[in-house]
């Protein structure tokens, strides 16, 4: 999102050498241990954001040390500006993470200024098949993230072939017993409440939508002013504030990461008219929680908000 609401980190130092160092951890992980470590090898990885970063910890295990650049909530993917300590990272790094499709466009810059014959670069939209233009917000798709921890285990497994099998039990774990609350929570909104007319204050949440079968009626150009940074049309609006004021929507839903005037004033006439209202935000919150722990935080929020819309 580009608005004032955010805070934007430091500018890119000009001029600068630079030079290679390790990444560190600091996405936590909700999944025990799996598997034994069988060749000590430890393989650097930089995720351009943390809720990629956060999936390639708990992928990897004591086989990998993770660094998100994205790691602050109050910073914007959309519109950072990288530091040289960034490029000092990506310098270093034997496998980055980049989301893609515009959302990180200073990301390829750190790739481009710091090539590496060596180094495997996984950038999320060329995996799933969204092409530039398209919803960057892919880490809201289901589909797309189970997608990238495929992905993602098979590269650490060409890159340490010898632990292979150490990469395999950690995905399993992963997937079948640390997802499984986000799993079931998505399983079970879907058969819910499909079809079920939502609201929502930008494109952020269109993935999860199409995710938990739910129908976006909140015009598309909207969503995207709003992700972009740009002035939504009154024609937009109008029709935004006809489908509260007419119930026509039974939840909205906002990133409050970037409550812009014009969705704090639809999130106040939602309320207003006795539309539950939920929230999601762009990137880990808060500081330091893992991928899953996030997301169920907010699907239990939806789907609160579901309940009390439909009395089901």
């Amino acid at each position: 999102m580009r608005t004032t609401p955010r805070l934007i980190a430091a500018t890119l130092a000009t001029g600068v050498v630079l030079a290679v160092t390790s990444g560190c951890s600091t996405a936590s992980s909700d999944t025990a241990d799996a598997g034994s470590t069988t060749t000590g090898k430890t393989i650097k990885v930089v995720a351009a954001e943390n809720f990629w970063g956060s999936i390639a910890t708990q992928l990897g295990g004591t086989h990998v040390q993770v660094k998100s650049i994205i790691d602050n909530p109050n910073a914007d993917p959309h519109d950072y500006e990288p530091t040289a300590a960034d490029g000092r990272l990506v310098a270093g790094a034997q496998y980055t993470i980049v989301n893609g499709i515009g959302y990180d466009a200073w990301a390829d810059k750190l790739l481009s200024a710091n090539p590496e014959s060596g180094r495997t670069d996984l950038k999320v939209g060329d995996l799933v098949g969204i092409k530039p233009g398209g919803n960057p917000h892919r880490w809201y798709s289901p589909d797309n993230v189970h997608q990238v921890i495929e992905k993602i285990t098979a590269d650490y497994k060409k890159m340490d072939p010898a632990d292979a099998a150490y990469f395999d039990a950690r995905k399993a774990t992963f997937e079948t017993k640390t997802l499984a609350p986000y799993n079931k929570l998505i399983a079970d909104i879907k058969a819910k409440y499909a079809n079920t007319p939502i609201g929502a204050s930008e494109s952020i949440v269109t993935p999860l939508a199409e995710g938990l079968g739910l129908k976006m009626l909140t015009p598309e150009s909207f969503l995207d002013a709003i992700s972009e940074g740009t002035d939504p049309t009154a024609k937009d609006k109008q029709t935004i504030d006809r489908q509260i004021s007419q119930k026509l929507i039974k939840v909205y839903v906002y990133n409050s990461q970037n409550a812009t005037p014009d969705v704090q004033a639809q999130v106040k006439a939602a309320e207003a008219k006795g539309i539950p209202v939920a929230t999601v935000t762009e990137t880990l919150t808060p500081a330091g929680a893992s991928f899953q722990a996030w997301q169920v935080r907010q699907l239990e929020g939806i789907e609160k908000a579901l309940g009390q819309a439909t009395g089901r």
